[in-house]
């Protein structure tokens, strides 16, 4: 993703080589020694980019349990986007909520600490030992599988396991013989913190020992309310809790007892537990269940998935959905390719998250209570970035989930009090953040896709209706003069742009539903890019109400706030994915386009220069793959028929934005938008315009993939002579046949068959 107009976010994924976890039975369609779960490393992307979690979850699962090593001051925060990063000395509590990829952030839910012997209610500083509950770690002593995460707590000698289900997180947790074991809540800390982001929050512990609660905060999705319910394996032998608000004018008047010990519940803005368990003699179990509704809620999700106490049944159960869910793809490869390979599959299904509770229950955009009937509702939306190739690569492997995604995005229209499709959502939440409406491409990709169980004509009204808000970033004068003049919005380039290619995707749906009045409405709009074309300077450049371009005009330049979002005119002027033909011409032909591409790719640059845009790396010349809009340029010399330097550039992008460390990605993984496009483009082909039900060929970077698509046919990417000594495509036919243009129909890849390549040393003569 990038970041925010409002609040900036980021993303950055990276893939580290480490621990392999170790497979369990597989699905029938992976042998048990090959199995795509045991190629995962949850780490990859932990560290310096990324922005990914290393702790436990299932696919689309709405825990993400997972350690937090900082939770930062809003302001330094953009390195703990997802609460770990890989050089931190310190652990400071296992939380249930988590981002992956985010550029922006929240969540931290619900976070505990085991403690042997004495409690410090403080996390304390992480450079001097001992100063808090915080607890020193070595990554030696971590493990990293689908669904499980380990590590030692050497402050405490205490060995932390954690698994999931879809609404509970399972803790195991063995303390140290002969010291009294504790289990500390703070409900004071959020990922991106700052001082009163919790509005309010509530802690309760019931006469048969469940402890619930709830706390609302104003963070990207201000009131945001999440409630819990935790069991124990153990009863508790004490009990604390604590409210340590200091600042208060008038708290009324004081409960049944005096102290901390006599509460069995505590309301305010810093409220803790500590409970107590002895000395024991077998580890501690821990269920927690979370609710984006209820207490009452939490306690029924808990109740259903809660059963037992046979962590290692969980933990078996978790892998064994990860390894069905990794399974869509049989990828064979060396051991490096596999991890990095299925690292990235099973971060393109980390989201959207389920927010739903087991009776149905979902909050809308309205704040409200809904009721899903018959789907299940999702959220955590960053649709700036999934609809590029996250969403599209789901909607032929999962077309089941696309239709439960499809229908959520409708839901949330329907309760919006704007009636708007999300933008930045998550637990049924708005942020408004980046821009465009690019839930229509994500909707328009899948129905074109052949995905249904949704209602056409309920999506359909959604899309016009988020097309057609004048409000919402100035659609008022885009839609009346054709573009968004500088001087009324901010970014009013780059809003151009993505406005008109969301219109051209709501049109293709509309025509392809018979509805020839709205196609071509959208058709018309889908123009506009023409509008902040100049030229003179053959650039496209932000406009003022007036008409004229605005000025001074430095290509160069980036800046938030600026002409254009998260970019500057040399990475946003290719950005016309549903008219390149048009773009080519307007550029002066093939020839000069192409130039001008190789220019962008064999610029000088600085990276220094985009030091106070922190979402723009990854940079090749003034190519930043870490971001968005430049995804899809690479493949532009497939339009300018020359197909070499497309695999020329795909080979130096996957060479050096991509590898098996934890800063090994650039960019921020954008709930999957980044391991998506690395997906694509090792089996050789990427969706440049989603919902156009084409897509480009590069060239494979892996000699054999078979994607077991979800309409039950089965497509292969083969390729002979595939070594860095042969990086052109010699040949390439599909089902036998020749194929002679760098084109994929994905009616082809949905019918099944086989993709061939074969590879060569020079580029074709």
């Amino acid at each position: 993703m990038a970041l925010c107009r409002l609040a900036r976010s980021f993303l950055v994924v990276t893939l580290l080589s480490g621990t392999a976890p170790l497979a369990m039975a597989a699905p029938a369609m992976v042998p048990a020694d090959a199995s795509p779960a045991s190629a995962v490393d949850p780490r990859i992307g932990t560290g310096g980019a990324g922005h990914t979690y290393p702790g436990a979850t299932v696919p689309f699962g709405m825990i993400q349990l997972s350690p937090d090593t900082a939770m930062t001051d809003f302001h330094h925060s953009y390195a703990w986007a997802a609460g770990y990063q890989y050089d931190d000395p310190t652990i400071m509590g296992f939380s249930h909520t988590h981002f992956s990829g985010a550029g922006h952030s929240d969540l931290g839910d619900v976070l505990v600490m085991p403690i042997s012997g004495d409690v410090r209610l403080e996390p304390g500083d992480a450079a001097v030992p001992e100063s808090g509950y915080r607890s020193r770690f070595r990554h030696a002593t971590e493990i990293e599988k689908p669904g499980y995460y380990a590590v030692t707590l050497d402050d405490y000698r205490i060995r932390a396991e954690l698994t999931a289900s879809r609404r509970v997180g399972w803790h195991r947790y063995t303390f140290p013989k002969g010291k009294p074991a504790h289990l500390l809540l703070d409900l004071r800390p959020s990922i991106y913190d700052y001082p009163g982001k919790v509005l309010w929050a509530r802690l309760h512990v019931s006469a048969d020992g469940t402890v619930s609660g709830c706390r609302t905060t104003r963070g990207w999705a201000p009131g945001r309310t999440l409630c819990f319910a935790m069991h124990f394996s153990r009863p508790m032998v004490g009990r604390t809790l604590y409210d340590r608000e200091t600042k208060v004018a008038y708290r009324g008047f004081g409960g049944p007892g005096n102290h901390p010990i006599d509460h069995e519940a505590q309301n305010g803005r810093e409220l803790e537990g500590v409970f107590d368990f002895g000395k024991l003699k077998e580890p501690l179990l821990v269920k927690t269940s979370i609710s984006p509704v209820s207490e009452e809620n939490a306690i029924a999700n808990l109740d259903g998935e809660g059963q037992d106490w046979n962590f290692d049944a969980q933990r078996n159960a978790a892998l064994e959905a990860w390894n069905k869910a990794l399974s869509v793809i049989d990828m064979q490869g060396t051991p490096d390719q596999r991890t990095q390979f299925y690292t990235a599959l099973y971060h393109v299904m980390l989201a959207p998250t389920l927010s739903m509770d087991a009776n149905g229950d979902f909050t809308g955009p309205d704040y409200q209570r809904h009721r899903a009937d018959g789907f299940e509702f999702y959220s955590t939306w960053s649709m700036w970035d999934v609809y590029r190739a996250q969403q599209p690569l789901l909607a032929i492997l999962r077309p089941d989930m696309s239709s439960h995604f499809i229908r959520s995005l409708i839901a949330s229209q329907q309760t919006s009090p704007f009636g708007l499709l999300p933008i930045w959502a998550y637990q049924g939440l708005e942020t408004w953040c980046m821009i465009g409406y690019h839930a229509v491409p994500v909707i328009a990709d899948a129905y074109l896709a052949g995905v249904r169980g949704f209602d056409a004509e309920a999506a359909l009204k959604g899309m016009i209706r988020s097309a057609t808000y004048g409000p919402y970033g100035d659609l008022t004068d885009y839609m009346k003069i054709g573009y968004v003049p500088i001087d009324k919005e901010p970014e009013g380039a780059s809003k151009t742009l993505e406005y008109a290619y969301d219109d051209w995707a709501l049109a293709r749906m509309a025509r392809a539903m018979g509805k020839t009045d709205v196609a071509r409405t959208f058709e018309k709009r889908s123009d506009n890019w023409r509008k902040v074309w100049d030229p003179q300077t053959g650039f496209m450049r932000a406009r003022l109400s007036s008409g004229d371009f605005h000025t001074p005009f430095t290509p160069a330049a980036a800046a938030y706030g600026s002409d254009y979002t998260e970019g500057n005119a040399w990475q946003y002027s290719w950005y016309v994915p549903q008219n390149i033909p048009a773009l080519i011409k307007v550029m002066g032909g093939r020839e000069k386009f192409t130039a001008r591409i190789d220019e962008l790719f064999d610029a000088k640059v600085d990276p220094a220069i985009f030091r106070n845009v922190e979402d723009i790396s990854g940079l090749i010349g003034w190519y930043a793959h870490g971001n968005e809009p430049d995804h899809h340029v690479a493949y532009l010399y497939d339009y300018a028929g020359a197909p070499w330097k497309t695999q020329q550039r795909l080979t130096q992008i996957m060479q050096t934005q991509y590898a098996l460390r934890p800063d090994g990605l650039a960019g921020n993984d954008d709930l999957g938008q980044m391991s998506a496009w690395y997906l694509f483009t090792a089996m050789g082909f990427y969706p440049v315009a989603p919902a156009s039900q084409e897509y480009a060929i590069g060239r494979p970077f892996v000699s054999h993939a078979v994607m077991h698509l979800g309409n039950g046919h089965d497509f292969t990417v083969t390729a002979d002579n595939l070594d860095d000594a042969h990086p052109y495509v010699g040949q390439m036919t599909l089902n036998g046949q020749p194929l002679t243009t760098p084109f994929l129909r994905q009616q082809d890849v949905l019918a099944g068959g086989e993709l061939h390549f074969v590879m060569q040393s020079q580029p074709p003569a």
